[in-house]
């Protein structure tokens, strides 16, 4: 019932305290630790869940912390949802607000751009055609299972921690000389 604090050199009553501790991995804490903790997991977030935090946290803070938030500004639910599926492929919404980040600083430097031309202000509406120009070519694409088959395809299904996926392992004949390497 004591924990004897060697610093202060006074003993605590720790017997009505809760330790609570989060990580992204349980892999790296110590199995003696891990024995005496009550390990509790919780899944990544759905893509409806996405979008709402994005929404309705992520995305204006990171109209404020780039400085566009006089600016007439949206951003759709269908470009969210663009953004979560074909930009990010995590659990966690860490990725996500990165990628947000970066559609705001190029959407504040475009505003500041017209500013300097004298263009009158217009509200900014963020497509999800127009991504491709903020955020690059997708980095994600989704697959479907149809479009692999053929000769030498299958088809298989991975689990990660984000959720399932298909997988397409392909094979093709070579020349060679029958010895594996």
């Amino acid at each position: 019932s004591e924990f004897s604090d060697h610093y202060l050199e006074v003993a605590f009553d720790l017997s009505q305290v809760l330790f609570i501790a989060t990580a992204n991995m349980i892999e790296p804490v110590h199995a003696a630790l891990r024995d005496r903790m009550e390990v509790i997991e919780l899944p990544g977030y759905t893509l409806e869940e996405k979008v709402e935090i994005a929404r309705r946290f992520l995305l204006p803070r990171q109209i404020e912390q780039n400085g566009i938030a006089k600016v007439p500004f949206e951003v759709p639910e269908p470009t969210l949802v663009a953004i979560v599926e074909r930009y990010t492929r995590e659990a966690g919404v860490r990725n996500l607000e990165r990628e947000i980040g970066r559609v705001c600083r190029k959407i504040a430097r475009r505003v500041a751009e017209q500013a300097g031309d004298g263009d009158a202000e217009s509200k900014v509406v963020v497509q999800p055609a127009d991504l491709d120009a903020l955020l690059g070519p997708i980095k994600h694409e989704p697959e479907i299972a149809e479009e692999g088959q053929g000769p030498g395809v299958a088809v298989g299904l991975a689990w990660t921690p984000v959720g399932g996926d298909i997988l397409f392992v392909e094979s093709t004949k070579m020349p060679g000389q029958g010895n594996l390497k």
